[in-house]
């Protein structure tokens, strides 16, 4: 079966750097890029259509644009594009389920870092069966790469370092499929991987560890063995990958965003078992802290 990555797309410039983004991971893993868009009849249509446009041609037009914005950039991708008559989560939600990867647009926060994240991208990451990436407007190819020198794109220099991928784990409850997600995208951008493992002291006097005594070096000793046992077979699996380990004392969504910074991907989990809460804090506090402040594409990836 052939693979493919799926994109939703509308109107949105965030949207539209959802799909060059997937059409550049669709490049490295080989697969074809299928372009989605839903559209619903309105009795009155939303102030966004033309007075003397259908909402189906517009629609239409909406995801043609798309499709020759993302074609123009990459000629020798396959894109397959599909306009669906229902809605974008029932529809998105079926096409994940065939896809390996599905991407999404996210609204950034004005003048600050982060995300602000929709019903519709809520309940599809809560609910995906499948890795969902979310990416803001402003991401582009130099997003993907190391600063290249003033005036030299990374179409120009491709060998030009992608810039970090980044991993949470928490090595009390492993999760494989969070960790392969992580080495096997560090893998195709022949990146380093940087693991943070965050911990914090139980107190019962204090809500914040900050002004508790430092740890004895035992205990991080402890913590530092666990991750390095817990990565040690993903080592061996991906032996290109350079792997830097971090331990940190602190809460870890606090952690995980400032590790974001100047990096190229950020991968966190969502349990399944909360599949069927479709919002906000239920896709866990970590990942629904790093999707509205991370500075980087975020990839929420589904596990028991």
């Amino acid at each position: 079966m052939l693979r493919h990555v799926t994109a939703g797309v509308d109107e949105s410039t965030e949207s539209l750097a959802a799909a060059h983004w997937a059409a550049r991971e669709a490049l490295r893993l080989g697969a074809e890029l299928r372009l989605v868009h839903t559209w619903a009849w309105h009795p009155r249509p939303p102030a966004s259509v033309p007075a003397d446009v259908s909402e189906r041609h517009w629609a239409e037009r909406t995801l043609d644009r798309a499709v020759v914005s993302v074609r123009s950039a990459h000629p020798g991708l396959r894109i397959v594009d599909r306009l669906v008559a229902d809605s974008p989560v029932n529809t998105l939600l079926e096409e994940a389920d065939k896809a390996d990867l599905l991407v999404l647009g996210s609204r950034g926060l004005g003048a600050v870092t982060g995300f602000v994240v929709g019903s519709v991208s809520q309940r599809l990451v809560g609910r995906s069966p499948r890795p969902v990436v979310l990416v803001r407007a402003r991401q582009t190819l130099a997003d993907d790469h190391l600063p290249a020198p003033d005036g030299i794109s990374p179409d120009e220099i491709p060998e030009t370092p992608y810039r970090d991928v980044v991993l949470g784990l928490d090595t009390s409850r492993p999760c494989d499929e969070l960790i392969e997600f992580a080495f096997a995208a560090a893998a195709r951008r022949d990146a380093r991987l940087r693991v943070i493992h965050a911990y914090r002291l139980p107190t019962a006097h204090t809500v914040d560890d900050s002004s508790v005594p430092t740890p004895a070096p035992e205990l991080v000793a402890e913590r530092e063995r666990a991750v390095v046992a817990t990565l040690r077979p993903w080592c061996e699996k991906f032996p290109r990958v350079p792997v830097v380990e971090s331990v940190v004392r602190g809460r870890a969504a606090t952690e995980l965003v400032q590790a974001a910074t100047g990096a190229g991907l950020i991968v966190v989990g969502r349990r399944t078992r909360d599949a069927h809460l479709a919002v906000g804090p239920h896709i866990g506090p970590v990942t629904h802290a790093v999707l509205h402040h991370a500075g980087c594409p975020v990839a929420v990836v589904p596990h028991p």
